[in-house]
């Protein structure tokens, strides 16, 4: 027997597994597998981005989900003097009409948080359908889908904004309508494309031939693969519905009636705190509108790097001088 093959040799080539009494080689137990990351959300709360960005939305929502008790009462009240600066009485300072800033804004990010990320699941609802419906039912479908898209996108956003606006009864599910209607269209082009190179695969085609249904293959078969753009197209839609109902609220055309940031700016405007340099009015909603901008922005960057290979970040760095692994085998394989 040469030395390549003498079992305490294959031992020692095994990370050091001792050979048994019989001078067979006993197995090394294999090394525990660790799981795939748990999936979607799990890469994204190993993410240090996307985990601050996750904690900053928590605590928004938080915010909004118990702001009867942070700020208890109704916020439009006249709290005290108008145009007060920030002081312990009144943490943000009050409007020209003396109403509580930070109870102002701890209310508003219910309306806000509530219509941007309703109209983030609404347009990408419809996108999603568009674009596997172009993708998939052929170039008939595609043709006439597309051609509908690209009559929202040329469109210019804010004048059909404001038309729709101005000329619909005002609420806040005519917000939410509009904001959907008009944002519906980009979400579309991008899942389309990330459909037509699914739907090029081998799998698609196996599950054609096998029978499965044209919906069952949209949904069960190209949508799991098209997870991450699906998220990334959410959170950006979310963003547009969070700035665009700010924007049209701040012009006038929403519900002034409802307090959220939008109706916080556009009071404030209206009030001439520009002009009276009370900042304590406007900067607060602003700053809320940003850092929650911002958050979702942080987790799109994590969705991104959890969902990319080549933005991935290795787990462990190798060495030249590392051992490699070697598979344990028995003495009688050892002999062959």
């Amino acid at each position: 027997m040469s030395l390549a093959q003498d079992p305490r040799v294959i031992a020692e080539l095994d990370l050091g597994s001792p050979p048994g009494p019989d001078g067979e080689v006993v197995a090394a137990p294999p090394p525990r597998r660790r799981r795939g990351g748990g999936g979607l959300l799990r890469g994204l709360l190993g993410n240090g981005k996307s985990l601050s960005g996750v904690v900053i939305l928590v605590l928004f929502a938080l915010m909004a989900i118990f702001a009867p008790v942070i700020a208890p009462g109704d916020p439009t009240l006249i709290q005290g003097i108008g145009s007060q600066p920030p002081s312990a009485e009144h943490w943000l300072g009050t409007t020209a009409k003396g109403q509580d800033v930070f109870a102002l804004n701890v209310w508003g990010a219910r309306s806000s948080l509530f219509v941007g990320f309703t109209v983030g699941i609404a347009a990408t609802f419809v996108g999603l359908l568009v674009g596997l419906a172009s993708a998939y039912l052929g170039r008939t479908i595609d043709n006439l889908l597309s051609l509908v898209t690209n009559v929202f996108l040329l469109l210019p956003g804010l004048p059909l904004l404001v038309i729709l606006a101005a000329f619909l009864p005002q609420g806040l599910g005519t917000v939410i309508l509009v904001l959907v209607i008009t944002g519906w269209a980009g979400s579309a082009r991008v899942l389309r494309s990330q459909a037509m190179s699914i739907r090029g695969k081998d799998f698609v085609s196996a599950a054609q031939v096998t029978g499965e249904g044209g919906l069952r293959i949209m949904f069960r078969e190209m949508l799991p693969n098209m997870a991450s753009i699906v998220m990334s197209t959410f959170l950006a839609c979310v963003i547009f519905g969070i700035g665009a109902q700010a924007g049209l609220e701040f012009l006038g055309l929403g519900d002034i009636s409802t307090v959220s940031w939008g109706t916080n700016l556009y009071w404030a405007s209206n009030d001439g705190a520009l002009l009276t340099g009370a900042w304590w009015v406007f900067v607060p909603p602003g700053v809320c509108i940003a850092l929650v901008a911002f958050a979702l922005a942080l987790v799109n960057y994590g969705v991104d790097e959890t969902t990319n290979p080549r933005l991935r970040r290795p787990r462990r760095r190798t060495t030249p001088d590392a051992p490699t692994r070697v598979a344990a085998r028995t003495g009688k394989e050892a002999a062959r």
